[in-house]
């Protein structure tokens, strides 16, 4: 089982990622009632739409060092962490609580504008492994802005969901995703089935609680107890929809906000998975440009080398066996940061001599899997969370009916798209919410989206179509014609100067603006 994560580029192309736990260990905690973490102002808690209970709004946060884990060091002492209490249910907030691990850099100029919340993707990625990497990509920022982010419900440090244990997901590996019998139909269908069970036991009551919806009211809830009048927002591929949501429940409280690879709000299940053949198609062609192949002949090549695996898996220097699933999750990975072109060429030239070990590799390092057979959570809580938001549940008749045209859309990666959207979340053990989410946003300050039109996993068409859901005079589109996911960081000193300008000194710019 697959799908392409809606994630920022530089977790996606395997950057190293570093945790830092979300409750605090045993060291003084040195920001204990300075500033910001103190009770929020009271006009704050006034203009929230829901009635809060002051145990929520007047929390006091604990700002401590961060902790280090297993497999990886604590972040620098400029980095502190903290645990927000959440209603588990929002329909009662003043029911039971669940905790979320946040993590904040303060600002270091003087001109402290407030603090800047940013979501990396996923969904499922965390915030509290990932903000102290982004930090270098957002200098500037930093110095009139404190550095905030979190593992929202359901990820990471904040009841992150396990469905399955290492064996049992390296197991999966072998299940067909395009399968061609009965057989392989039935297995491909029963291994969402189990996966689904395992994540209802191991989330409980919080699996219908980790929807979209749920953490732009988390978010809410942390604006006012860190202090702020105006949420400020940095939101990256999956964060750019958790963003439009927060808008449409929030209007008002909307401060400068920035949406980088947007995710298209008018897509139901079947028309994001349709955008993506078309996105990784686009991104796979540029890249058979770069190399001096035709497109057209070049995928055809891919496909059949795909094809080839799916009757005979590649064997590798590991042990294992590279099948065919496997293989395209190792073609995807590289098509998410142009700087990884390289690794695909000699990944699939070694491919076609008969080793798979190039894309297992490649395959691995998107799996989140390291060299002892561990393999991270994020997808497993990608699941979780989109399965909530998700009403659609396309059958399997229904698929099939649309493979077609997903093979002509895609000649590579249609095939596993289309069924995809039969086995995500198939036999899913709570009801999706909606088909498509509500962002509109009359009254929000103007909202800056981004948008790169080499971009695989979130086309670029879905900046304006963003645009046009939050309303007139809200969404402002920014192009760059580039390569990869996401722009703001990605070497376009265009792009980065116009989201600068806008987030420190709030210039809007001119609706269309085009970085080449």
């Amino acid at each position: 089982m697959m799908r392409f994560l809606r994630w920022t580029a530089a977790l996606a192309a395997g950057l190293l990622l570093a945790g830092c736990g979300g409750s605090p260990d045993g060291g003084g905690n040195e920001d204990e009632g300075k500033g910001t973490g103190s009770a929020p102002p009271a006009s704050a808690a006034a203009s929230t739409p829901t009635t809060l209970p002051a145990s929520l709004t007047s929390q006091h946060l604990d700002w401590r060092r961060c902790k280090a884990t297993a497999t990886s060091s604590a972040p620098s002492d400029a980095w502190r962490c903290a645990t927000l209490k959440v209603p588990l249910d929002w329909s009662d907030p003043g029911g039971r609580t669940i905790g979320l691990a946040l993590i904040r850099a303060r600002a270091t100029g003087g001109d402290r504008i407030g603090s800047l919340l940013f979501n990396f993707g996923g969904p499922g990625g965390s915030g509290v492994s990932t903000m102290p990497y982004f930090e270098a990509s957002v200098s500037a920022l930093h110095e009139r802005y404190d550095l905030v982010s979190w593992d929202p419900r359901g990820v990471g440090a904040s009841g992150g969901v396990r469905c399955r244990g290492d064996r049992e997901i390296q197991a999966a590996e072998s299940v067909d995703a395009t399968p061609d019998t009965p057989a392989e139909e039935k297995a491909y269908l029963q291994d969402a089935t189990d996966f689904g069970k395992g994540c209802q036991e191991a989330a409980g009551p919080l699996l219908a609680h980790v929807s979209t919806t749920d953490t732009a009211r988390d978010m809410d809830l942390m604006r006012q107890v860190l202090g702020d009048d105006k949420l400020h927002y940095f939101g990256i591929s999956y964060g750019t929809e958790l963003g439009g949501v927060y808008a449409h429940l929030f209007p008002k409280h909307v401060g400068r906000a920035v949406l980088d690879a947007v995710v298209d709000p008018t897509a139901d299940t079947v028309g994001h998975a349709e955008n993506q053949a078309r996105g990784f198609q686009r991104a796979l062609d540029d890249y058979l440009k770069s190399t001096g192949q035709n497109p057209e002949q070049g995928s055809r090549k891919v496909a059949g080398l795909l094809a080839r695996i799916d009757d005979e898996p590649l064997p590798t220097s590991s042990g294992r066996k590279l099948t065919q699933t496997l293989a395209v999750t190792g073609i995807i990975l590289p098509l998410y940061s142009e700087s990884m072109w390289p690794r695909l060429t000699d990944a699939l030239k070694t491919a076609e001599r008969g080793d798979g070990s190039g894309l297992l590799a490649l395959a691995d390092e998107y799996n989140d899997r390291d060299s002892s057979g561990r393999y991270g959570t994020t997808t497993h809580s990608q699941r979780v969370i989109s399965c909530l938001d998700d009403k659609q549940r396309p059958t399997l008749a229904e698929t099939k009916r649309r493979l077609a045209e997903f093979e002509r859309i895609s000649p590579v990666f249609g095939n596993f798209l289309g069924w995809d959207t039969a086995g995500w979340c198939h036999d899913w053990p709570v009801p999706g919410q909606y088909d498509t989410p509500q962002v509109s946003a009359p009254g929000a300050a103007p909202i800056l989206l981004v948008g790169n039109t080499g971009d695989p996993a979130t086309p670029y068409e879905g900046a304006r179509r963003m645009a046009d859901e939050l309303g007139r005079g809200v969404g402002v589109e920014l192009t760059w014609k580039g390569e990869g996911h996401g722009a703001y960081g990605s070497g376009s000193d265009c792009v980065d100067s116009t989201v600068d300008a806008y987030l420190l000194n709030g210039t809007v710019p001119k609706d269309g603006k085009v970085c080449s």
